[in-house]
């Protein structure tokens, strides 16, 4: 099973198994705190058990029952460890077939609700963390701190109420780009573990989707939410001796700690080959398939330019996308709206996919906009509206709305506003009650519907849409897509052709002047290298339209 997850593979040594853990196949990593970071979950363990032991003994007393204690080997794991305080007292009530009233989260420490216990567990907690303090894993501490230097996100997720105040005891605060925690739960009204709802609202904050990033937990509860949220790889970390249950809930591989995994450096363009120095090689692989070209606009077509609209294609670049487009099946993938590249491209035998796959129309009668996109027009109307309003004193930042997102440009900005401006975008995320997240780009942050849609899943959709009507005759074995693109949301569309069977395998061109991790198999310095390879396909021998 190891071999067979992205980015991880298993390397037998002297002193035990260790688990090579490739970097460049994901953008960020998200964390449980309790069991994981710190040693923390001893702490909360004593505090159910006081909590529990101390109720339980006095409901016998009035009631007669006989006083079964907590058991924190068994009932810890199974009830309580990592789901929201509440959920942890009901559950576990129930497992004793005991039901109280919920109550309110205002109900008094001790109180005989739900929300009363709970607030009980709480203050227990606080107490003991006041006198004990907080212990951290040095292993999980290293571990995250060189997935920061490799470049990656970082999140944490944690039931707790108290995680922040945690971390700033422990003075491991800077480690995290974001954190969703029990607070956020209440607030948001979110499911806690086992639902996903926290690890989709982290992903969302560090603005990348589950795919492109790995989730490491202790908790049973918190890899099931982890495996339903669809995170690429869930590590499960074994502290109270469960293994099997870890992978039985969801994990992919199952660690004694975190020493175990040994990050790969990240791979960079400079490391790839050049695909123009390589073309013969790159030709034997085209002989005898039916290509299927796809392109991003801006920084692959054009080069990157101050301001959105001065990226005219150029007539040579023009030429030649009408020359290849007459061999073989050319789609744009921006994330531009459509109509925009449309016009920009203005050539008629193209497909057009724009706002990032959201929008797609082409010869035939091919057209497809994402089911329930149309759902998320009113936020993204909202916020548009607030970030105007909010940026509008600081010079040269532009707020580009697009049908389906926001594109808010920093590269004409002083440096000293871009904490504000990323500051403004977070609150929007935050205002948008989970109906937006945070992408990255050069010199951009733009703000999406949390919608499961990026270039890579609109690159499946229309190879599938391009068979299927008759575009592209073919077998799967006979098709070999080319994806070119320069930027973070093209590393979606890569990772599919890398990791793709049948039609979906094919190459990943990145187009990159300095190394950046990627999932592509090639590079191309620039807009300019791109034509030069393109032309050289228009006389590839062997090669079908």
């Amino acid at each position: 099973m190891l071999l067979g997850m992205p980015g991880l593979a298993m390397m037998k040594k002297a002193d035990g198994a260790k688990h090579r853990f490739n970097l460049a196949s994901f953008s960020a990593g998200v964390f449980d705190l309790d069991g994981v970071v710190t040693r923390t979950a001893n702490v909360h363990c004593a505090a159910w058990k006081q909590l529990f032991d101390d109720y339980l003994r006095s409901r016998a007393a009035t009631t007669g029952e006989r006083f079964k204690p907590f058991d924190a080997g068994v009932d810890y794991s199974q009830y309580v460890d990592g789901k929201p305080r509440y959920q942890g007292v009901r559950d576990f009530l129930a497992s004793r077939t005991i039901t109280l009233a919920y109550g309110t989260p205002d109900d008094p420490p001790g109180h005989e609700t739900v929300c009363g216990l709970g607030n009980l567990k709480d203050r227990l907690f606080g107490e003991r963390l006041a006198k004990d303090g907080v212990e951290v894993f040095d292993s999980s501490v290293s571990f995250i701190q060189r997935l920061r230097d490799a470049g990656l996100k970082t999140a944490l997720v944690s039931s707790s109420k108290n995680a922040v105040a945690v971390l700033e005891t422990a003075g491991l605060s800077h480690l995290f780009d974001a954190h969703v925690d029990g607070n956020d739960i209440e607030l948001r009204k979110l499911k806690g573990k086992p639902d996903p709802d926290t690890f989709l609202l982290a992903a969302s904050l560090l603005g990348i989707t589950p795919d492109r990033a790995f989730a490491v937990e202790d908790a049973l509860s918190g890899v099931e939410a982890a495996r339903s949220a669809g995170f690429a790889l869930v590590v499960g970390v074994d502290r109270a001796d469960q293994r099997n249950d870890l992978l039985e809930h969801g994990a992919d591989v199952v660690v004694d700690d975190l020493v175990e995994l040994t990050p790969d450096t990240v791979s960079g363009a400079s490391t790839l080959p050049n695909a123009l120095a390589c073309y013969d090689k790159i030709v034997q692989t085209l002989a005898d398939k039916r290509l299927v070209i796809f392109l991003d606009y801006d920084g692959t077509l054009t080069p990157i330019v101050d301001r959105p609209e001065l990226a005219v294609l150029s007539d040579d670049m023009r030429e030649t996308l009408r020359n290849v487009a007459e061999r073989y099946t050319v789609a744009i993938i921006s994330g531009r709206d459509r109509a925009d590249v449309e016009r920009l491209v203005a050539l008629d035998n193209l497909v057009y996919a724009g706002s990032h796959g959201f929008d797609i129309a082409g010869p035939g009668g091919l057209c497809m906009q994402q089911e329930h996109a149309e759902e998320f027009l009113p936020a993204l109307d909202r916020t548009e509206a607030e970030l105007k309003q909010k940026l509008s004193d600081i010079e040269g930042v532009i707020v580009e709305r697009k049908r389906y997102a926001i594109a808010v440009h920093y590269r004409l900005v002083a440096a000293g506003h871009l904490e504000a401006i990323e500051e403004a975008v977070e609150q929007a995320v935050e205002a948008s009650a989970s109906m937006l997240r945070r992408t990255g780009g050069k010199k951009i942050f733009e703000l999406r519907p949390t919608l499961p849609w990026d270039k890579g899943k609109a690159l499946r959709w229309l190879l599938d849409a391009l068979v299927w009507n008759g575009r592209v005759e073919s077998r799967d074995d006979d098709i070999l897509p080319l994806y070119f693109g320069d930027d973070e949301t093209d590393e979606d569309a890569f990772k599919v052709l890398r990791e793709g069977q049948g039609h979906e395998q094919g190459l990943g061109l990145l187009v990159a002047e300095a190394p950046q991790p990627t999932k592509a198999h090639y590079w191309l310095e620039d807009p300019q290298a791109v034509g030069r390879f393109m032309n050289r396909l228009c006389n590839a021998i062997g090669a079908h339209p």
